[in-house]
């Protein structure tokens, strides 16, 4: 990827010039004149010499290595979206957003406020539940109270034969490949320290059967899309729709359950909903 240097130019001035003194800790003294954070300050903050960041506002100079970008980065308080940016403009690829927390961002709780009368959840990439709606729990059970690596649904489903049990034997199989391609997907992403990759190495050890649908590297096999089959212990079978939302900053999925209205899986969660009320 080529350097924008123009563009990396005016991105860098802009950036600095949008920054007040106190915006990042510094005092503002008696003598400002110019709007902003001066060259030298972004400098100090970023650990670079003050003549290195003029080139790079003058449209001169290497091409700022990895290390150089996040140091900015951080000097100048980018959001993820304008980092991101900056990486593109100077010739990289903008890095990983995954930051393998159990923190669940304040929007995406808001929403699973909002869905309180629905079955709904928060998981990572590891397969961790971090939160369920009350309906959730009385559909799903309580994903949330696991400790160590069974907190994973993935290690669950390969070792524990009560979250087979809520779902039928016909629909196993299919289960079982979605459930490795997603926790494969983890892995590329977060990297090898990450909790599933930690839970990948620990099914190697004790599930056959998981390192035979390892071995296939699928990636693509989908298991919250379309309908599910949902075998619940006092109402029986429950088909639902598990719509799914994305949240990349921290490699978060929602999940989200429903049925078809006026069908008898709208009618059972209704009152799921009801009896969670």
């Amino acid at each position: 990827m080529d350097t924008d240097r123009a563009g990396l130019a005016e991105f860098l001035t802009r950036r600095r010039e949008a920054l007040a003194p106190e915006d990042v800790g510094l005092p503002r003294g008696q003598r400002r004149r110019t709007p902003g954070l001066r060259r030298e300050e972004v400098a100090m903050l970023a650990g670079m010499s003050t003549d290195y960041l003029s080139r790079l506002e003058q449209k001169r100079g290497p091409q700022p290595s990895d290390q150089m970008l996040s140091a900015l980065a951080r000097a100048l308080h980018l959001s993820l979206a304008e980092r991101d940016h900056l990486f593109v403009l100077a010739g990289h690829h903008a890095p990983q957003r995954i930051t393998r927390s159990d923190h669940v961002p304040p929007g995406l709780l808001r929403i699973v406020d909002r869905l309180g009368d629905t079955p709904a959840m928060v998981v990572n990439g590891a397969g961790e539940t971090l939160i369920q709606t009350r309906p959730a729990i009385a559909l799903l059970g309580d994903e949330t109270e696991y400790t160590g690596v069974h907190r994973s649904v993935v290690y669950r489903w390969f070792t524990d034969p009560r979250q087979r049990a809520r779902v039928p034997e016909a629909d196993h199989d299919h289960h079982a490949r979605a459930h490795t391609a997603r926790l494969r997907r983890a892995v590329t992403v977060e990297g090898p320290t990450s909790r599933a990759a930690e839970v990948s190495r620990t099914l190697a050890e004790v599930s056959p059967e998981f390192v035979a649908l390892w071995s296939q590297h699928d990636v693509d096999v989908a298991l919250d899309v379309s309908t599910k089959r949902i075998l619940h212990p006092e109402l029986g079978t429950i088909e639902v729709n598990c719509q799914t939302l994305t949240e990349p900053d921290q490699g978060l999925l929602l999940l989200v359950y429903t049925a078809t209205p006026g069908s008898e899986s709208h009618q059972k969660l209704s009152m799921l909903a009801a009896v969670t009320a």
